[in-house]
Order: structure tokens, then C-alpha cells, then sequence
């Protein structure tokens, strides 16, 4: 492992162990709701996850899912989610191990935090109504988190790795477009549903602030 690879392990690892221990994981035992939004989001992550594309090796893309993680489960769950999700995926061999905690830096803790500060900030600064929520937190985070994560594992693959740059923009970075409005739509569509269908099972969705105007 490289000295970035070191460092991204160390500081993912307390941040996790932050989050896990502010979260009630008790909870999960007793809540059967939360049981089932959890382990059933989990699951769907981890299965689009595992379809990626790439045309060098190292070099995958896959959409991610995580911004209507974050607005399902909230912050601390979908922290842990996903953070699951990264060790089964890793552990299968789809990502590179010494890349674990640049992996969950850059593609867990940064999508999740991003979308719910663009959430709550959303939530006090902006009308509440259901479309502000539809586009402002799930549609527009969904694009801006998959081109932050590339564009930061880009660099990575810069400093870090033996590839070039010019290898690394014309099979990673180029492909940036190509991603950002399915994740977005993806995200955007996949909260419409919820929230018309199954409002109750979305951690930051409530019809006395998006529908009620309270």
C-alpha cells in the first residue's frame, strides 16, 4: 500500500468509527422497518454495484445510488450501508483492497455527506415543496457526487498509480458526461416513486413540510 492508500485507510476507519458510534445500532434488532429499508437497500446497492464497465483495467465506472441512500436511510445508515456494501464488493474482488480507503473516501463518505448537506441546506434555505426536493436533493446530487468521485479518483489514479494521464482521460474522465445525467435521472426517478408510493419508508421525506407547507 502507498502512503495515500495508508493515510485514506487510517481516516476512513474514524470517520466510521464516529458515525457507528453516535448510531443506535440496537435499533436495527427491534425496528423492523428499518430492518427491512436497510438490509433491502443494502442489497440493491450491492447489486448495481457489481455491474461496471471499464476499458482499462482499473479503470471501472458503475453507477453509485448512494444520494437516494442518504435521503432513504439518512446520514449514519447510509454511512453504514454502503460502507458494507464496499466490503463485499471488495472482498469479491470488484475493487482493489489496498484501495479501501480511498474507495470509501471517495465514494461513500463524500456522495453521502454531499447529498444531505445539500438537503439541509435545501430544507432551510429553499420553499418546501415537492419538487425543490425531487430536483434540488435527489436529482442534482446524484450528478454532482458522480463527477466529484471520478474526478477525484482520477487524481488518484494520477499520483498514485502508474498510469498516465492522458490514459487516465481518455478511458475514465471522458466517460464523466456519459454518467452524470443517468446517475442523475436514476436518483431523481428513484425518489419520485418512493415518495409517492412508499413516502413513510424515506428518512427525510415528511408531507407536513413537502406537501402541508407546515
Amino acid at each position: 500500500m502507498t502512503i495515500i492508500e495508508i493515510m485514506s485507510l487510517i481516516g476512513a476507519l474514524c470517520l466510521l468509527f464516529v458515525v457507528l458510534k453516535n448510531t443506535k445500532i440496537a435499533d436495527l434488532k427491534t425496528d423492523t422497518t428499518l430492518q427491512h429499508r436497510f438490509f433491502g437497500t443494502t442489497v440493491l446497492v450491492f447489486i448495481l454495484w457489481i455491474f461496471r464497465a471499464g476499458i482499462v483495467d482499473e479503470l471501472y465506472v458503475h453507477f453509485m445510488w448512494l444520494t437516494s441512500l442518504a435521503l432513504v436511510l439518512g446520514f449514519r445508515w447510509a454511512i453504514i450501508s454502503a460502507s458494507l456494501v464496499l466490503l463485499a464488493v471488495t472482498l469479491l474482488g470488484y475493487e482493489h483492497a489496498s484501495m479501501l480507503g480511498v474507495n470509501w473516501l471517495a465514494g461513500v463518505a463524500m456522495p453521502i455527506a454531499i447529498t444531505y448537506l445539500i438537503f439541509s441546506w435545501s430544507f432551510h434555505k429553499l420553499p418546501r415543496n415537492v419538487f425543490v426536493y425531487l430536483f434540488v436533493c435527489g436529482f442534482f446530487p446524484g450528478a454532482i457526487t458522480i463527477s466529484l468521485k471520478m474526478l477525484i479518483l482520477a487524481g488518484y489514479y494520477y499520483i498514485d498509480t502508474d498510469l498516465t494521464w492522458d490514459t487516465i482521460y481518455q478511458n475514465y474522465v471522458l466517460l464523466t458526461p456519459l454518467l452524470l445525467f443517468p446517475e442523475a435521472m436514476f436518483n431523481g426517478m428513484t425518489m419520485t416513486v418512493l415518495i409517492v408510493h412508499k413516502p413513510h419508508w424515506v428518512y427525510t421525506f415528511h408531507d407536513k413540510f413537502y406537501i402541508d407547507n407546515k
